[in-house]
């Protein structure tokens, strides 16, 4: 041995508290939990390991499913019924003082798991504390607090896209007769209503919901129980943790159970379609601001103004929803490529599942509380819509029609009345200005001047299909999705938690 190494100096790795290159004393290292080691972990590693920074989103979840591994240890003799209670006491003050905001968290303690743990020490004793975990793992622990958050989640998420929907259906109620045009290819195509605009986004906000009460039904079995991968050899109460927890009953899988991340990956999925939806109708407000388009004016309260620009009125709002759409995008990419080349069962890559998970929960939350509230406040020009619907181009399709019900086959009514838009656009003349005469010069079946055949009110009305934008169906799906709204919202009620 030289001497360097005999003093512990140079060969090997440094002790705790040795300097760095640059001179600066390391902090004391924490040896990893565990009689395996001898050795401690060095300070790099405890800083890029840890997780308590943002694992702590899953405390209140982390203590009922301890509530519930405490009461059953109990129950089922293998901890003394005191060390049960001095548990569950010890539970309720550290909730009490994570709650007070008094909790001590240490990074040094890594995660959430260990921070309850090494706190229940202090409240109910080391010998008591110590037999919290017993028959547990933190690949099951962990899988239970993110089965309860995700199912917690999923249900607050749920309501506030309804009621995203509930304050579209109020908007599209007061609009049932506001005209202006669709649009495709940013073109205006054909005049609609606004109530039935509005319904659109309510349709794809309703299924994103959907999508969510879907994804809550896979979360049905609780994985508590399931060990480090294949289960133990403790009589542990599976069924009794499990119903105490509100699932059907356990994981059928311990493998399958500490593997995988389908919840997690269903919310971001569910997310990602639901910040596209908001993205959409969120650049619909950004156009329609516009001094080009005027349609609506965002309140004061959801725009901002420029640093050098006193005449600005900025869409912030929706442009930040808009551009957080691909938050919530790159976090399902994220756990995916994570999940994508992991053999089972858990490896520590899957850490990386809680961070884009809580980001895409916070992002679409405050996306929907500010859309709601933009939507509810805007001011809308009905008439610069009413200005832009009257174009009388965006009737020519019910030229085209005209003739298809006269016999005419729709490929060449299409071509009549193309030439027809041709010509008037070339001689800059108004569609409605044509004759009997200028239209029979392009097909004889025309009967009747174009200020006969082309009435905006008509056609909107004309299109009484289901799914129409006439009146009645406007009307009609209006009150299915508001009748769909409240039930959505009642049954949602119970379930939300203070």
């Amino acid at each position: 041995m030289t001497k360097a190494a005999g003093k512990g100096g140079r060969s090997g790795a440094r002790s705790a508290g040795a300097k760095t290159a640059r001179g600066k004393a390391k902090p004391p290292a924490r040896k990893p939990w565990g009689g395996r080691f001898d050795g401690a972990t060095d300070p790099a590693v405890e800083r890029f390991s840890a997780s308590i920074h943002f694992d702590k989103a899953l405390a209140r979840h982390d203590l009922r499913g301890s509530r519930a591994q405490a009461r059953m240890l109990g129950e089922v003799g293998l901890i003394p019924a005191k060390d049960a209670r001095a548990l569950l006491r010890g539970l309720d003050q550290v909730e009490a003082e994570i709650e007070r905001g008094e909790f001590p968290f240490d990074p040094a303690l890594e995660d959430i798991h260990m921070n309850i743990e090494t706190r229940l020490r202090v409240l109910a004793g080391p010998d008591a504390a110590g037999k919290l975990h017993t028959g547990r793992s933190r690949n099951d622990q962990v899988a239970t607090d993110l089965a309860l958050f995700l199912r917690d989640a999923g249900l607050a998420t749920e309501h506030g896209i309804h009621q995203l929907r509930g304050v579209l259906l109020e908007r599209a109620r007061e609009h049932v007769d506001t005209l202006l045009p669709g649009y495709t290819h940013l073109q205006r195509a054909q005049p609609v209503r606004l109530a039935h605009q509005w319904l659109a986004h309510v349709e794809a906000l309703g299924r994103d919901a959907g999508r969510f009460a879907d994804a809550r039904a896979r979360i049905a079995r609780c994985p508590l129980g399931a060990g480090a991968l294949a289960g133990s050899t403790l009589p542990l109460g599976r069924e009794q943790t499990a119903r105490e927890l509100g699932f059907e009953g356990p994981t059928r899988n311990s493998m399958d159970t500490v593997a995988a991340r389908d919840g997690a990956l269903e919310y971001l999925a569910a997310a990602a379609i639901a910040m596209v939806h908001l993205s959409r109708l969120a650049e619909e407000l950004v156009l329609w601001s516009t001094a080009e388009f005027g349609f609506v004016e965002l309140a004061d309260a959801y725009s901002t103004g420029s640093s050098l620009m006193p005449q600005k009125k900025n869409p912030d709002v929706p442009e930040l929803v808009r551009g957080k759409s691909g938050r919530a995008i790159g976090n399902l990419v994220t756990l995916l490529t994570v999940m994508k080349g992991l053999p089972l069962t858990y490896n520590r890559d899957m850490q990386e599942d809680k961070e884009p998970l809580f980001d895409s929960v916070t992002t679409l939350r405050d996306s929907l509380e500010v859309m709601a509230g933009a939507l509810a406040t805007l001011e809308v020009r009905r008439d610069r819509m009413a200005e832009a619907a009257s174009d009388p181009m965006l009737l020519a399709t019910d030229l085209a029609e005209l003739l298809v019900r006269k016999g005419i086959p729709f490929r060449e009514a299409h071509e009549v009345v193309g030439k027809i838009v041709g010509h008037c656009t070339r001689n800059r003349l108004d569609l409605r200005a044509l004759t009997r005469a200028d239209l029979q010069g392009f097909h004889a079946a025309f009967d009747a001047p174009a200020t006969e055949l082309l009435d905006l009110e008509r056609s909107v009305e004309s299109r009484s299909l289901a799914g129409g934008t006439a009146r009645v169906r406007v009307l009609e799906a209006l009150a299915e999705a508001e009748a769909d709204v409240a039930r959505a919202l009642a049954r949602l009620a119970p379930e939300q938690r203070p």
